[in-house]
This record gives C-alpha cells, structure tokens and sequence, in this order.
C-alpha cells in the first residue's frame, strides 16, 4: 500500500539527517521539498516545492499517493512545528501518513543558547506576519523564542512601536548548523540596522 512521508529533516545540515529520514526518503518514489532540503538527497525524482506553488504540489503529492506510489515530502526542522504536516491534514487526512520528526531550529536554538526550552516562551510568526500575541508573554520573566515571519528587523519595530524597551538584549541566532551560521548578542533598537536572513530565531530576554 502506497504511503505519504511527511519527512523532519533538521535545520539544514547534513548532520542533523536521522536514519528514519533517509530511509523514507529511500522507500519514496517521489521526494519533495525545497531546494535546500532536496539537495541533501541523492534521488532521481524529485520536485521543488515553494511558496507560490506549495498548494498545488502538496495536492499532486496526495494524488501520487493514491496511484501507488511512495512520496516523501520535506519539511525543514519537525513537521509539526511551523512544518508540512498542518496543510497537508487539511488537504487531505484520511490517507495513510508517516510523520517522521526531525530536529527543529529551535532545538539547535536552545541548544546554542543553553536555554531549558520547557521553561521558554516559543512562539513562531511564519505566515503570521506580527502578532499581539507575542506581547501578551514577554513579560512573565521568561526567554521568548520568536521565529519571525520574515526579518528580524521588521520585528524588532514592531516590538518598540508596541513599547517593548529598546535596549532590552536579544539574540539572534542566523543559519542554524549550516557553515555560515550567525550567533549575535545585542540590543532589540540595534536589530534595526542589522541584516539577517529569513533563517534565523530571535530570542528575548
């Protein structure tokens, strides 16, 4: 019976690959997922998945799946944390699904930071833009991880413009075990002028 994988595949690097993620990829006829996260595969089908086509493929994916064929679908980080595994249930959750969980970014976050992330406020704003949310916790004398919806400076505005104190400290964490990562201690006014990439984590404090 064919089977739908909604694969975990760490923050990016290789290193973070778990053996039950490389051997759904090796069940799979079909793997999908972003550019980024395909190319730590070596598999002769596979299909680039985006922001602007993210729906219709996900759909071709569950179609594959009921002709018979084996498809893993990507998700950077856990499937279920800011991952594939939400859309995909709306699509479709009657189907026969494996969730293999991977490492999340903010894991490897906390891990950095040596933050006991039960005790964490851990919020994500991908496809949110900002929220009111994130105010109504950053005052209960925990460290807040905040994945932003897109950079950090944007957000940092946002927090200032809604009387957060400027000079509160922050880290952002940039590129999570990739070769180039970024680990940066400062000021929320300083993240203003600074420039990140949309893979980074922002932690409060």
């Amino acid at each position: 019976m064919s089977k739908l994988y909604i694969v975990g595949i760490g923050p990016g690097s290789n290193d973070y690959l778990t053996e039950a993620s490389r051997k759904a990829v090796k069940l799979s006829d079909v793997v999908i997922g972003s550019k980024r996260a395909l190319d730590l595969f070596q598999k002769d089908e596979k299909i680039e998945l985006n922001a602007q086509n993210m729906k219709d493929i996900m759909k071709q994916a569950i179609n594959m799946v009921k002709d018979g064929k084996n498809v893993s679908i990507l998700s950077t980080g856990d499937p279920g944390f800011s991952g594939i595994l939400k859309p995909i249930l709306k699509l479709n959750s009657n189907m026969d699904i494996e969730v293999i969980p991977g490492v999340s970014s903010v894991q490897l976050c906390a891990a950095k930071l040596k933050i006991s992330w039960d005790e964490a406020n851990i919020i994500t704003l991908h496809g949110k833009g900002t929220s009111k949310h994130v105010l109504d916790v950053i005052g209960n004398g925990k460290p807040t991880m905040i994945l932003p919806d897109f950079k950090p400076a944007e957000l940092a505005q946002f927090l200032i413009e809604n009387d957060v104190d400027p000079d509160r400290k922050v880290t952002i964490c940039e590129k999570l075990s990739y070769d180039d990562e970024k680990v940066v201690e400062t000021l929320l006014k300083n993240v203003l002028e600074m420039e990140f990439s949309y893979m980074g984590i922002m932690v409060l404090y």
